[in-house]
């Protein structure tokens, strides 16, 4: 008897921080997208609460690890997201932790993206998502709750957003520069967070919109991986269910 071919779903991976992590709640922006494409890809999440570009890049060659033997994963991935800077862009003296220079930080990102192609994910598949805009009040308000001072800036944060978009620009990857999108003709961008730096359910709707809108046309002609069940031969379930599409 011939070994059953397994079933393999194509891939999309959110890499990032928390933003990322936290994509999966309710009405978060990685469960809209994978709703979208529920039997034709699966959206893996590989968010990771308070990281830095400095510590994915480490971490990366374990996440994406090169071709060999049990390890050709990386061929179904049609789409990563990389959505780092909001960690990066913490001010050194208040949260040296964290904190990631604004040079390096560019030069992690295209590294990034340098070790995606260099694992089969080419640069083409890559949707760098720079930084939300800081609203300062209400993440201040956060900090002095943990005994802290404010450790962000917006428009420290702005310059990260800056350097994502000019690394996407050198390395051929896609941007979305949320930083500029929300704060686009002086709208009210606090809207779109809930305690000043991670997304609301309205900024997760407009990160959801927009991602989307990027990987639309990479997921366009993916088909459903399984048949429809109304092509399933009630009488003999097998010729339908086992048969390679």
């Amino acid at each position: 008897m011939s070994k059953m071919k397994p079933v393999v779903w194509p891939q999309v991976v959110l890499l990032g921080d928390s933003i990322t992590q936290f994509a999966f709640q309710a009405n978060g922006w990685g469960s809209e997208i994978a709703n979208k494409l529920a039997g034709k890809c699966d959206v893996v999440n590989r968010g990771l609460s308070g990281y830095n570009s400095r510590w994915a890049k480490i971490l990366l060659p374990r996440l994406f690890p090169s071709g060999g033997p049990g390890n050709n994963n990386n061929n179904n991935i049609v789409a990563v997201t990389v959505f780092f800077g909001a960690n990066d862009c913490a001010l050194e003296d208040k949260n040296p932790r964290q904190h990631v220079p604004l040079p390096e930080y560019s030069e992690n990102l295209k590294d990034i993206v340098r070790h995606l192609a260099s694992v089969g994910v080419s640069a083409d598949k890559v949707i760098l998502i720079s930084p939300p805009p800081l609203h300062e009040p209400a993440w201040e308000k956060e900090c002095r709750l943990k005994g802290s001072p404010l450790n962000r800036l917006n428009p420290v944060t702005g310059q990260y957003a800056q350097a994502c978009v000019q690394a996407a620009g050198q390395c051929g990857a896609e941007i979305l520069d949320l930083w500029t999108l929300m704060q686009k003709d002086g709208q009210d961008y606090s809207v779109y967070l809930s305690d000043g730096l991670h997304l609301s359910d309205e900024g997760n709707q407009f990160v959801s919109r927009h991602v989307w809108r990027l990987l639309e046309s990479r997921v366009a002609t993916l088909p459903f991986t399984l048949p429809y069940w109304g092509d399933v031969d009630p009488q003999n379930p097998k010729s339908t269910l086992l048969c390679d599409p």
